[in-house]
């Protein structure tokens, strides 16, 4: 297990690092100052050193010189430095630390630096082999799922970014299931940018019976009523300035005041903050604070839009139609060719959210227990893009037909002497042709 040795005074941003080291299965010991950091490399062996160059006694450049001095060889020094101070960190590049990051920066980009620099460069878990999970059979998705189990069950505060329909909320759900599998917990979901701006303090931290006109009795907020779970703020970057130092506090005390009260209320949930906007950006244009970004960032989770993961667009399509089919009491639709190749040539802006909806309407709308690409795309029907790898007609045919007896052997439970009589051909021939496609088929079940 690799040690490091942290040197940051900032409270915020030390305990971040911490968990996030911690939770990436280093050992850690964390200094206020650089002068108790340098008597500990005197005596203590550390792998890494992480220091911030501004520190209230000596500077990290400071500690840097000094400890090379006394060992003949410091190990490798890694700066955190603010924009102003990056000639200062190239100039210990030159006389040996190595390497920096610049404030605002990614704790994950800082994390593969130290890995790379300890010699541990390799990821937190290894991408799962077989067949799909739960939130997709994608390479992207598979390696989500397969950092998930620790993280959920270590990390307090976690960041998810992508695109807006693209999933992410979808991930916090299953990091919640997998934190909470034993005993039941809350899952509060709150899409900041929802709500007007004069409700959402209320909204989150609740009010007092009287605290303002209408409010006729006392409410709990967002906040307690995650207690015990997990509280989901989508769209965190739109939170107002005077938000985000409410929730700053809430984080560091974990207790929240409703409007209106006297006294705090101690609470305890997971937070899990998502947004479609880059926070680093928002962070250098002053719209959203440094302290609440690192403090809520331990944890960077990134759901790619659905138009670069295409493996997961039929098998999205057939969940839904699973799901559609529990909702709707019936058998599940199929997806014919012409369905698949349109799914699949389509450029979907509006990510996994916009395949739900489709799937939805299509279920709806349509009469045929095979849905063809009409059902989904009307008259923005996607072109499929005629290339040397087509099926043949033959191949077309065949796929065609294995969708159709599949969806009707679905619709009567596998029941062959039904499903033939429906489709108006002999249990012989169904049968033959069920074991050909590796269809479910009951011959058992005389109909």
């Amino acid at each position: 297990m690799a040690r490091i040795c942290l040197i940051e005074d900032d409270p915020i941003m030390g305990e971040s690092l911490s968990d996030r080291f911690l939770l990436e299965g280093f050992s850690l010991d964390w200094f206020r100052q650089g002068s108790a950091a340098l008597e500990a490399l005197r005596a203590e062996s550390y792998d890494a050193v992480v220091s911030d160059v501004r520190l209230p006694d000596i500077s990290g450049e400071d500690v840097f010189v000094q400890a090379s001095r006394d060992s003949g060889s410091a190990p490798p020094f890694l700066f955190m430095t603010a924009y102003a101070s990056v000639d200062r960190a190239v100039e210990m590049l030159k006389r040996g630390a190595h390497d920096y990051v610049t404030k605002p920066f990614d704790i994950g980009e800082l994390v593969a630096k130290v890995r790379h620099a300890v010699g541990a460069a390799v990821p937190l878990t290894t991408i799962p082999t077989g067949d799909a999970g739960v939130l997709g059979s994608s390479p992207a998705m598979r390696a989500l799922e397969a950092q998930a189990p620790r993280i959920a069950t270590r990390a307090r505060t976690i960041v998810i970014t992508g695109e807006s329909g693209a999933g992410k909320e979808i991930l916090a759900r299953h990091l919640h299931s997998l934190a909470h599998a034993d005993t039941p917990a809350p899952f509060i979901a709150v899409n900041c940018g929802a709500i007007p701006e004069n409700l959402i303090e209320a909204a989150l931290f609740g009010h007092e019976r009287g605290a303002f006109t209408g409010a006729d009795r006392a409410r709990k907020g967002h906040f307690e009523q995650a207690q015990g779970g997990t509280l989901f703020l989508d769209e965190i970057g739109e939170l107002t300035p005077s938000l985000q130092v409410r929730l700053l506090r809430v984080i560091q005390d974990r207790r929240v005041q409703r409007v209106g009260a006297e006294n705090s209320i101690e609470v305890e949930f997971k937070l899990i903050c998502a947004t479609h906007r880059d926070l680093r950006a928002l962070v250098q244009s002053g719209q959203f604070r440094e302290d609440l970004y690192y403090r809520i960032n331990v944890v960077n989770l990134t759901v790619p839009p659905l138009r670069s993961r295409p493996e997961d667009v039929l098998w999205l399509a057939r969940h839904f139609l699973t799901e559609q089919a529990s909702q709707m009491n019936e058998a599940p639709r199929a997806l014919g060719p012409t369905a698949r190749a349109a799914l699949l040539a389509y450029g979907w802006p509006g990510n996994v959210r916009e395949l739900r909806n489709r799937i939805e309407r299509a279920c709806v709308l349509s009469q045929r227990p095979v849905l063809t690409a009409s059902d989904l795309f009307e008259t923005d029907e996607p072109e499929v893009e005629v290339s040397n790898g087509l099926p043949t007609l033959d191949e077309f045919m065949a796929d065609a037909e294995r969708s159709y007896l599949q969806a009707v052997l679905q619709r009567f439970d596998g029941r062959v002497g039904a499903a033939a009589a429906a489709l108006g051909i002999s249990r012989k021939t169904l049968w033959e042709k069920s074991k050909r496609y590796g269809l479910r088929a009951d011959d058992s079940t005389v109909s």
